[in-house]
């Protein structure tokens, strides 16, 4: 269902907003990607230079990154917090004598897509984006149990067969009905 402030793009619409974002990606001083759970940046630089040549500061909201004198490549703040213990930078051979400054950014919340890597940064529509398929082995504890239970509920309702919430209530139910015999509960209706 569309939002009532947002009108329905035309198909040439959205292919010219499409365009404009690729374009706008395109333009940024480094490609970046992300996952449900983490973001990597990669900068092209001179192939002459080493890691002592780099200038590059990961804090909980900010990003700075690029050569030792110069101008930053990257600068400014995150749109979402991330893990710092988890984050790191390298600078690996890439083709073309360039070296690639590669940073990987855990996020702290690892339900949300970003819209951009700093916020000074053209946005991306992250409603467009789609996953990668996915294995339950790598979700953590509560997600995984929530999508577990969604799975479930969805078998269950697809058998005509109650969800593990309506069980529940039955079986509540039951077990009341168990302990008051004298009662009539022959119209009783589980909402």
């Amino acid at each position: 269902m569309a939002d009532k402030d947002v009108p329905e793009l035309t198909p040439a619409e959205e292919a010219a907003a499409r365009a404009k974002e690729q374009a706008e990606q395109d333009a940024l001083p480094y490609k970046w990607t992300q996952t449900i759970g983490d973001v990597d940046i990669t900068i092209l630089v001179p192939g002459n230079l080493k890691g002592k040549d780099m200038v590059v500061e990961i804090k909980k909201q900010s990003l700075t990154a690029g050569i030792k004198g110069q101008e930053p490549i990257i600068k400014g703040d995150l749109p979402h917090p991330i893990l710092l213990d988890d984050s790191t930078w390298t600078l690996s051979p890439a083709p073309n004598n360039q070296k690639a400054l590669e940073i990987h950014l855990e996020k702290h919340n690892k339900l949300e897509w970003w819209p951009h890597v700093v916020t000074s940064a053209p946005k991306i529509d992250v409603s467009k984006i789609v996953p990668e398929n996915s294995k339950l082995s790598d979700l953590e504890g509560e997600t995984r149990a929530m999508v577990e239970k969604m799975m479930y509920d969805q078998r269950q309702k697809e058998m005509g067969l109650p969800t593990s919430d309506e069980q529940k209530k039955m079986d509540i139910l039951k077990k009341f009905q168990e302990q008051h015999p004298e009662m009539d509960f022959s119209n009783a209706k589980i909402q």
